[in-house]
């Protein structure tokens, strides 16, 4: 079933609500932290994960149009549907299934198309990480047998943002030896610059794309298979 829901949270009444607030009747960040009990008030937990948003312009009365807003929109409507593998992303007619990926639970069941994922995904996972012990134990080499050193990850939006951002998050964790690098710009001068460097013979490329057709990844992808099959 092709997810159709769509919402302009502009045209909302909690939207106009909102304006008239922010216009007419707006609190300094200041005078809402004079008031007692804002930080437990404007707080949250969940796990070991404590929110404070006290230092935001927000009320009671703002929260509870925001709330407003979020139920005109259809905010749980659509997070339900994420999560049970409803074909959310219309653009592509695809569900989105990075909250598959990150399910821990061995029971968990999502469904595509009657199909629960769950099993593959959990197959892929493991594959993922024999691999990464692999490259980090020095068992699979580059073409002449020597250990990989460096990792080149190409990759334009978030193919290239999300492993930039968690690799520099977990750089206390960097195992000696191996060196990450990042290639997005279509500009043949960003990958020229990052193999100037590069040992063919200890050089692992990742080509990170959802459907192999970007245009700015894929022409990257095939400049470093020149490169690299020149060698």
């Amino acid at each position: 079933m092709q997810f159709q829901k769509s919402c302009n949270p502009i045209d909302t009444i909690a939207w106009k609500k909102l304006r008239y607030v922010a216009n007419e009747t707006r609190q300094t960040i200041q005078e809402l932290l004079k008031k007692d009990g804002r930080a437990e008030a404007f707080s949250a937990s969940c796990g070991d994960l404590y929110v404070n948003y006290a230092r935001n312009a927000l009320s009671d009365e703002t929260l509870e149009m925001l709330f407003e807003l979020a139920d005109e929109c259809g905010v749980a409507e659509m997070r339900e549907a994420m999560f049970s593998g409803e074909k959310i992303n219309v653009t592509e007619g695809r569900a989105v299934l990075h909250t598959a990926l990150r399910n821990s639970q061995p029971d968990a069941v999502i469904k595509v198309d009657g199909e629960d994922v769950m099993p593959l995904i959990r197959v892929s996972l493991e594959h993922m990480k024999q691999f990464c012990e692999q490259i980090i134990s020095g068992t699979h080499t580059g073409w002449t047998g020597k250990k990989i050193t460096d990792i080149v990850n190409i990759g334009i939006g978030g193919s290239d943002l999300g492993p930039v951002m968690v690799t520099e998050a977990l750089k206390p964790y960097w195992h000696g030896g191996i060196r990450p690098h990042f290639v997005s710009n279509v500009d043949g001068t960003h990958i020229v610059e990052t193999l100037k460097n590069l040992n063919p013979e200890t050089t692992l490329f990742l080509i990170a794309s959802k459907t192999f057709t970007t245009q700015e990844t894929m022409t990257n992808a095939h400049t470093a298979r020149e490169w690299f099959l020149a060698a």
